[in-house]
C-alpha cells in the first residue's frame, strides 16, 4: 500500500476511535488513539487538561504528540475533533498518510454525543457547537477521503481498505 499511515479526522462523535480500532483489526495494522496518548503524556483526562492549564496548552500538546505519531509505520490514528480543524496538523497529516473525513450530520453528532459527559466542549451552547461545526467541516473537507457515518463501523473500515487499494494503481 502506498500510504502507511491513516489518519481518521472528523467532529466529535463521529466514530473516529470505533471505526479506527475496527481499520487498524482488518489491517493487522497498529490503532493510535491521540487524545488517549495526549492523556497518557499529560497524566490526566482531557476535562482536566482544559480545565487546569487551557484548551490553547491542550492543542499545543497534541500537535506535539501527532509529530511523533506521523513516525509510526502501519498505523491508523484517530485525531481529536478539534486537531483534523488545524490547518497546520492537517497539513502534516497529509503528507504523512491517508488522511480521511469521518463526517457526522450536526442531528446524528447531538444524538450520539447526548449522554457524553467528559467533553469539554459539550458545554457550548447548541449555536456554538452549530457554528464550530460549520468551521470546522470547511477545515475538514481538504482530507483525502470523505465518508459519511450513519453506515455500520465494520463498512466504513471496508471502504477506507477500498480507497487505500485504489491508491496502489
Amino acid at each position: 500500500m502506498k500510504f502507511k499511515r491513516v489518519f481518521l479526522i472528523g467532529f466529535m462523535c463521529s466514530g473516529k476511535s470505533t471505526i479506527g480500532k475496527e481499520l487498524a483489526k482488518s489491517l493487522s495494522w497498529k490503532f493510535c488513539d491521540l487524545d488517549e496518548e495526549v492523556q497518557k503524556e499529560e497524566g490526566m483526562s482531557i476535562k482536566e487538561i482544559f480545565e487546569l492549564k487551557g484548551e490553547d496548552y491542550f492543542r499545543k500538546r497534541e500537535l506535539e504528540v501527532l509529530k511523533l505519531l506521523v513516525l509510526e509505520d502501519n498505523a491508523v490514528i484517530s485525531t481529536g475533533g478539534g486537531l483534523g480543524a488545524n490547518k497546520e496538523a492537517l497539513e502534516l497529516m497529509k503528507r504523512h498518510g491517508l488522511v480521511v473525513w469521518l463526517d457526522v450530520s450536526f442531528d446524528a453528532f447531538l444524538q450520539r454525543c447526548k449522554d457524553v459527559q467528559e467533553r469539554p466542549l459539550l458545554k457550548k451552547s447548541l449555536g456554538e457547537l452549530k457554528k464550530l461545526y460549520q468551521e470546522r467541516k470547511k477545515i475538514y473537507s481538504q482530507a483525502h477521503a470523505h465518508i459519511d457515518t450513519t453506515d455500520e463501523p465494520n463498512k466504513i473500515a471496508q471502504r477506507i481498505i477500498q480507497i487505500l487499494q485504489d491508491e496502489r494503481r
